[in-house]
């Protein structure tokens, strides 16, 4: 049996969690910044990381005390190490690494993105952990969007990925365009409640790599739907401003066209590659992941079973970072105190 302390502070959630074996969630504890940020329309990072020092140890007892163990029943503590904001990632793994020293624990170094991965690893209602491998893992988040084949555990292969914006980063500049507020995923999706989907014909991308993605074009004919609509010139501005004109049936309507036209191009180019690779099971994971009308789509269409996490552990959290961190401390791994943090990390 194993005990895992994960810590997460790669963007503006501050999080710790206790796992047991790398699937019993004894706690996850998770100290959001949403209203904070909301007032910038997006994250302010040095803002992010002063949240980070002044809630991460008040977050990190809470986790201890929720799962019922003391510092000397963990047997390691695993940290995100990357990707994220250099000043965020800094605070959790200073963090890790003094536990570690004086706790005398190893360190498991995780990938922000691998944890995503693992977050449908978690045993929860409703949530089966056992999966035979190859499974095909779609990451959609704020900051990413990967198409990735897993073949076993800590073996990923890439398929393809934005060639621009990620999905949630679409939702964010929508929602601003429409003038709904932060963060884009939730608000769009509420708004689109109301809508039409099929109110505006808005494009699916063609790629050059038929997994890669692209949402940029999506996104600038919702502005240049919003300016015609507001009879602006379209070439008159290129920075996104709310359509602070638009009647509220016409934003849920654009809200819900947009809404459809990214679901269904995150759905045909997964479903296309589990046709054409054959895998067993289909892991959807990030926050994007939350979205109601992308997991219900996403099962409609999918040729094998679709695994999503519950919504707390689609966000950022430190559940999947020690579920992940798990699988890595049983492989062997171990981090050095001189591990530093890689805002750019790739999944390897």
């Amino acid at each position: 049996m194993t005990l895992i302390l994960g810590v997460e502070t790669s963007c503006d959630e501050t999080a710790a969690a206790v796992l047991r074996d790398g699937r019993v969630m004894l706690s996850n504890v998770v100290a959001s910044q949403i209203e904070l940020h909301r007032q910038y329309g997006g994250v302010f990072p040095e803002m992010a990381s002063r949240q980070h020092v002044l809630a991460i140890m008040p977050v990190v007892r809470q986790a201890l005390d929720d799962a019922g163990v003391d510092w000397d029943d963990l047997d390691a503590v695993a940290v995100t190490r990357g990707p994220g904001l250099a000043g965020s990632l800094l605070v959790g793994m200073n963090v890790a690494k003094g536990t570690a020293w004086a706790r005398d624990l190893p360190l498991v170094g995780v990938n922000h993105l691998e944890g995503h991965i693992y977050s449908n690893w978690v045993e929860v209602e409703g949530n089966n952990p056992d999966k035979d491998f190859p499974v095909l893992v779609l990451i959609v988040s704020g900051g990413h969007t990967e198409l990735i084949l897993m073949t076993g555990h800590g073996r990923y292969r890439r398929l393809g990925g934005t060639i621009d914006d990620a999905a949630g980063e679409a939702f964010d500049k929508v929602a601003r365009v429409l003038g709904l507020g932060y963060p884009g995923g939730p608000v769009i999706q509420n708004a689109a409640q109301s809508g039409d989907e099929r109110a505006f014909r808005f494009p699916r991308a063609r790629t050059k790599n038929p997994y890669d993605f692209s949402f940029s074009g999506l996104k600038t004919a919702v502005l240049r739907e919003v300016q015609r609509i507001e009879g602006r010139d379209s070439s008159a501005s290129r920075k996104l401003t709310p359509g602070e004109n638009l009647p509220p049936q016409t934003v849920a309507d654009l809200a819900a066209s947009f809404q459809r036209a990214l679901v269904d191009a995150l759905v045909e180019k997964t479903v296309r590659a589990a046709e054409e690779i054959g895998i067993s099971e289909i892991c959807v994971c990030g926050g994007v992941s939350a979205n109601a009308v992308l997991r219900q789509t996403m099962r409609e269409r999918a040729p094998v079973p679709v695994s999503v996490p519950p919504i707390y552990l689609c966000t950022d959290n430190a559940a999947m970072i020690a579920a992940a961190g798990h699988y890595r401390f049983v492989a062997g791994e171990r981090a050095g105190l001189d591990m530093d943090v890689i805002p750019n990390l790739r999944l390897a």
